[in-house]
């Protein structure tokens, strides 16, 4: 083969090679994506994540499957796209209940609003008058961390009574447990009734509950755990299998805790020390570690949540008139600021925080808290505003 041949072949490899690196994106940094197992799954518990990973994100229903009547969204993915929050387009509309332990008024259309409907029926319209909440989907990533805590963990943090005089009185939202309520052993009962931790108002007690109710309430599907139509109210043969809920329950519960970045990065420690400085973290608890689990992937792990799961009094900017559970109208849970950074990937772009989406930014949301944090946001808006750009960039780290 002569030289001048041998150099025109190597040339159109590398044409090729280089061609390819052109072509193929680079793979994203795991700390920049939300969805991916939790580390330390069996191969049989690897199976059943992709089998809810599949249920959760790839089966859309329709009204052959079971869809509606009346619905929010045809599918779980479509309203937590790559597990992360939601977009106002489908924010879950709640309303029915106006005072703590009382049960919603189902004959309005309570306890929440199908506001589409398949074709020959009409979507549901909330009542003149009536107070109602909007509730933009959360991130889903790193739940099963949250629900493998026992209720005495979360009990530590309560300070109803404000004994410590910190403006922090944190109470749980205990809730009626639904029939098919399990995992006992985490709970401690109170006159029947058990700590909510999941949802705005953390009305839901487990990731089963939650499942079970998006099913029904956000697309209109029922099951043996929840047979009655949301819509007719009437009791249906289940539109979606037991083992299809089971499996979502487990991707929820193995999904992968959010990945904090830069966390050496010098303005991202400024950050978390002022944020520690003005009290954030009295809500916003940084660490948690879990107990023995059923799932050995989630046994004795120390995570990063920054939340209490605790209801608080957020002020009457905050208050919506509407309620779940125990909680008062004003009481909203502490949400988690893991993964906070992330948000606009599945926002289209943008910010869309506090329970409804109100605010556009992380700088908002602050300055919208009210109630128990007034004490925290009026240190925030005293901030030199280098000090808040460093705060900023501490919860963007999350």
């Amino acid at each position: 083969m002569s030289k001048k041949l041998s150099y025109l072949i190597f040339l159109l490899i590398l044409m090729k090679i280089m061609s390819c690196e052109e072509i193929i994106p680079v793979a994203p940094a795991e700390n920049e994506l939300l969805d991916g197992p939790t580390e330390g799954l069996s191969h049989a518990e690897q199976r059943q994540f992709l089998n809810g990973d599949i249920a959760f994100n790839d089966e859309v229903f329709s009204s052959v499957d079971g869809l509606g009547p009346g619905f929010v969204a045809t599918s779980c993915g479509s309203c937590h796209p790559g597990d992360g929050k939601g977009h106002p387009f489908t924010t879950l509309t709640r309303f029915g209940q106006t005072l703590p332990n009382t049960l919603p008024e189902l004959s309005i259309g309570g306890p929440q609003l199908q506001n589409r409907a398949i074709p020959g029926f009409e979507p549901e319209k909330i009542p003149d008058g009536v107070p109602f909440m909007k509730f933009t989907p959360p991130a889903v990533t790193g739940l099963g961390f949250l629900a493998a805590l026992t209720d005495q963990q979360i009990l530590q943090y309560v300070d109803s009574l404000d004994e410590d005089g910190d403006g922090i009185s944190g109470v749980p939202n205990y809730i009626t447990p639904p029939p098919y309520f399990e995992q006992k052993w985490l709970h401690q009962p109170v006159n029947g009734k058990i700590i909510g931790r999941f949802g705005k108002k953390a009305a839901a007690i487990d990731l089963l509950q939650q499942t079970v109710s998006a099913y029904n309430q956000d697309m209109g599907v029922t099951s043996t755990f929840e047979p009655v139509d949301p819509f007719s109210q009437l009791t249906t043969d289940p539109e979606v299998f037991d083992q299809t809920i089971r499996d979502v329950v487990f991707y929820l519960r193995t999904l992968k805790a959010p990945i904090p970045r830069n966390e050496d990065d010098i303005q991202v420690l400024k950050g978390k020390r002022i944020f520690n400085e003005i009290q954030c973290s009295s809500c916003h608890i940084p660490e948690w570690t879990t107990p023995d689990s059923d799932i050995s992937a989630l046994s004795n792990k120390t995570f990063y949540p920054y939340t209490d799961l605790l209801l608080h009094d957020m002020g009457p900017g905050l208050d919506d008139g509407a309620t779940e559970g125990s909680a008062e109208t004003y009481e909203w849970r502490t949400p988690p600021l893991w993964g906070l950074g992330l948000s606009p990937n599945s926002q289209g772009g943008s910010f869309f925080l506090m329970h409804d989406g109100r605010a556009r930014s992380i700088k908002q949301a602050i300055v919208l808290h009210g109630g128990e944090a007034e004490s925290s946001r009026n240190q925030f808006t005293s901030l030199s505003e280098t000090d808040k750009e460093a705060l900023i960039t501490f919860l963007e780290s999350l």
